[in-house]
């Protein structure tokens, strides 16, 4: 049980991760909650502080929104974002407008006094560039509120009750187009709620290491692996707490990239000496897939046969009570709809969900508070070699989405020669950790070349890269042309079956990061 958290109470915002991920980046835990059930959030938790995030509804409207008025007695520090402003204002007695004047974007905000939340930040008389998503505006703060900061359109764009702790800003201090943004919210929960910047992944590690132990008990638990980074530090994290309890199932379909089935196999079983079971399947998905062209019934395919060998050497096993699962937080947060109401977000695992019901399996789930560059982090503290920790994500169903029309034998080792030779150039030239997503796509045309004087009639291969946060939106990463003329020659040159290269620069959206 976390003793030093911050309640994050939402109402919708688009942002609202990325205020849990500013708190926690100070060190501290923070939990979101939807504003409906933020009052036994409360009774469970006992923060030490909370935020009010902002969100889609006005105050102004019938039945929109609100925080439990026991929050504002609780006698605990409370920032209101935008709409968490509102209902701050609007519960303690103040007075709100829907303005015409609205604020979207870039404004400023002119500093008239001092308080806690920007000691050492904002001075009294100076002007600052923050970020605005509003239409509505308080007119009138709650008794014991005061002006602190103004904008254009926002005559109280930032105010604070600082005898009760008590601040509201109009403006969004978890964006990056809030430049002091993270040091507000450092402020707020250091120096506002005085908490300790002490959640580590150190303390975490020890902390879930006693959780799992305490849940598992003496029975066994299998986990199966993908080779992506959560469910190899999930792995290793349970095999830290419970030893040879745990039994990993590597199932290889045969679609993975060049080498890595290798990797996963030397890394649990010859690194960390855990007991892994692997199974070469890869005769058997690729005889189903053979000339399959539908992407759907690709996906169902892998996933069918994908459950139908899990299940029978879980069953060789015999006696295993837990099934392991990489379960990331962003899985799990019940995210609230425009309208208002709840909406429950909890996604399989993309490999093991929907396992047969005879199984009856436990989850453990020690990943399910963190996000992912927090799973990054704490592999890296459990000793994970980089190329593992720092991995893009790679889809479940591995290369057969990469082949758009039928999937062969023959497609899938030319398109896996030219993924690594594409792969390998990005990390020569040191850009690997800044793109979210690279991958190569070999497309189901062929065009015609000249090679050696000669005639060719080849495939042409697509290179993918972009940039991205969370993999919901997407930008093409802008190579320079030097660049991918480097990397086309060498797939030219190198694999045989491919005479055109391309370079994708669709965005997300309109496109989707994968081709199928």
């Amino acid at each position: 049980m976390h003793t030093n958290t911050v309640l994050i109470v939402d109402f919708g915002s688009q942002f609202t991760q990325l205020i849990a991920r500013r708190v926690r980046e100070c060190g501290v835990y923070s939990e979101i909650v939807p504003y409906q059930k933020a009052g036994e959030a409360f009774e469970r938790m006992r923060p030490k502080a909370i935020i009010l995030s902002g969100g889609p509804a006005s105050t102004t409207e019938a039945n929109s929104p609100r925080a439990p008025q026991a929050l504002f007695e609780a006698g605990v520090p409370m920032l209101g974002i935008c709409y968490g402003q509102m209902c701050m204002v609007e519960q303690l007695g103040g007075e709100i407008e829907s303005a015409d004047h609205r604020e979207f974007g870039r404004a400023y905000v002119t500093v008239a006094g001092k308080t806690s939340l920007t000691d050492g930040l904002w001075d009294a008389g100076t002007r600052h560039q923050v970020w605005m998503s509003h239409g509505d505006r308080v007119i009138r703060p709650p008794k014991g509120f005061e002006v602190i900061g103004t904008s254009e359109n926002a005559p109280y764009a930032y105010i604070a009750d600082e005898k009760r702790k008590f601040y509201g800003v109009m403006f969004h201090p978890e964006v990056v187009h809030t430049p002091d943004g993270a040091k507000l919210i450092s402020n707020f929960v250091h120096h506002v709620a005085g908490l300790p910047g002490d959640w580590t992944m150190a303390a975490f590690r020890e902390e879930m290491k006693a959780k799992i132990r305490a849940q598992v008990g003496s029975e066994k638990v299998i986990c199966g692996l993908s080779g992506g980074v959560d469910s190899a530090v999930a792995a290793v994290l349970i095999h830290e707490a419970i030893g040879d309890q745990l039994t990993c199932i590597f199932v290889d379909h045969g679609l993975m990239r060049m080498n890595e089935a290798e990797q996963v196999v030397g890394l649990f079983r010859n690194h960390y000496n855990i007991p892994l079971v692997h199974v070469d399947a890869s005769e058997t998905f690729l005889t189903a897939l053979e000339g399959e062209t539908d992407p759907e019934k690709k996906r169902k395919t892998i996933g069918r046969l994908f459950i139908e060998v899990f299940d029978a050497e879980a069953a060789k096993i015999g006696g295993a009570g837990f099934l392991a699962q990489g379960t990331l937080y962003p899985d799990v947060i019940e995210s609230v709809s425009a309208v208002g109401g709840p909406s429950v977000t909890i996604k399989s695992h993309h490999n093991v969900g929907g396992l047969p019901d005879h199984m009856k399996l436990k989850l453990v789930e020690p990943l399910r508070e963190l996000f992912k560059d927090e799973v990054r982090a704490l592999g890296r503290e459990l000793g994970l070699p980089e190329i593992f920790v720092g991995r893009h994500p790679f889809p479940g169903p591995g290369l057969a989405i990469r082949c758009p029309g039928g999937v062969t034998r023959e497609k899938l080792d030319i398109l896996r020669r030219a993924d690594a030779i594409y792969l390998d150039e990005i990390r020569k030239a040191g850009l690997y950790d800044a793109i979210w997503q690279a991958f190569a796509v070999l497309l189901p045309v062929q065009t015609v070349g000249v090679m050696g004087d000669g005639r060719t009639y080849e495939h042409v291969l697509a290179l993918r890269a972009v940039t991205s946060v969370d993999g919901m939106t997407a930008d093409f990463f802008h190579f320079d042309m030097d660049f991918l003329g480097r990397a086309a020659t060498r797939i030219i040159n190198e694999v045989r079956g491919v005479n055109r290269v391309v370079y994708d620069v669709t965005s997300k959206p309109p496109g989707t990061i994968e081709w199928e």
